[in-house]
C-alpha cells in the first residue's frame, strides 16, 4: 500500500512538471520579443528626437553673416551697387549712385554743348556766303545779339572758335566717360575690398610696447643686447 502511494505521488509530480515547464519557456519566449521591440523602438524614438534637437539648435544658433568677395564683386559688375546692398553696407550707396547721377550729367551736358558747336562749325563751312536765305540756324544762333551774319561766315576767327568749342566739348565729353568707366571699376573694388575685410578687427587700442631683446652667441655671430619696440594699432 506504501508502495503504491509513493508511485502515484511520483507520477502527479512528474506530470505537473511536463505541464509547467512548456508554460514557462513560452513566458520566457513572450518577455525576449517584446524586450527587443522595446529596444528597437526606443532607438528609433531617441534618433528622431535627437536629429529634431539638432534642427532646432541650428535654427536657434545662427551663423555671423560673412560676406563671399567674389560674389560681391560679381554683384557690382552686375548692377552697381548690388555688391554695396550685398554687404550690408547700405550708406555708400548715396555716393555710389551720386557719382553715377554726376558723370551722366556731364555726359549729357558735354555732348549737348558738342552737337551744337559740331553742327556749327558744319554748316558754316559748308553754307554760300553770297546766297544768306540758305545759311542753317545752327551757326547763325552763335552769332551776338544784334550783328550781321553776314560779318561771321567769312570770319576766319569766329570758325575758328567754333571748331575749338567743338573738340572742347568732345574732349569733356569722351574724359567723362573715361571717368565713369572708372567710377563703376571702383564700385566693384570697393564690394570687394568691403567684403575681404568685413570681420576685420579695427581696434581702438594704440599701443607701444618696449622690451629688452638678447642675442646668445653663436658660431657666426657674437653676443647681442638691445631693446625692441612694436607699435600695436
Amino acid at each position: 500500500m506504501a508502495n503504491n502511494l509513493k508511485i502515484l505521488i511520483l507520477m502527479v509530480l512528474t506530470t505537473t512538471n511536463g505541464i509547467l515547464f512548456p508554460l514557462k519557456a513560452q513566458e520566457n519566449d513572450v518577455m525576449e520579443n517584446d524586450t527587443i521591440h522595446l529596444s528597437l523602438t526606443d532607438s528609433a524614438i531617441i534618433g528622431g528626437l535627437q536629429k529634431i534637437d539638432t534642427l532646432q539648435l541650428k535654427n536657434a544658433v545662427q551663423m555671423p553673416f560673412k560676406p563671399v568677395p567674389t560674389r560681391a564683386v560679381i554683384y557690382s559688375a552686375v548692377f552697381p551697387g548690388l555688391g554695396q546692398i550685398y554687404n550690408r553696407k547700405y550708406w555708400k550707396l548715396p555716393l555710389v549712385y551720386g557719382g553715377f547721377m554726376g558723370f551722366a550729367y556731364a555726359i549729357s551736358w558735354n555732348h549737348k554743348n558738342y552737337k551744337d558747336y559740331s553742327d556749327a562749325y558744319y554748316f558754316i563751312v559748308k553754307d554760300d556766303p553770297d546766297d544768306p536765305e540758305s545759311w542753317n540756324n545752327s551757326w547763325i544762333s552763335f552769332v551776338p545779339a544784334g550783328r550781321d551774319p553776314a560779318e561771321y561766315i567769312r570770319d576766319a576767327n569766329f570758325k575758328s572758335r567754333l571748331k575749338n568749342g567743338k573738340d572742347f566739348y568732345r574732349r569733356y565729353r569722351d574724359l567723362s566717360i573715361i571717368l565713369t568707366v572708372g567710377w563703376y571699376l571702383i564700385c566693384m573694388a570697393d564690394a570687394y575690398v568691403d567684403a575681404q575685410l568685413f570681420d576685420f578687427d579695427i581696434s581702438d587700442d594704440l599701443s607701444m610696447r618696449v622690451e629688452p631683446v638678447f642675442s646668445p652667441q653663436t658660431a657666426y655671430s657674437s653676443r647681442l643686447y638691445g631693446i625692441s619696440c612694436s607699435i600695436k594699432f
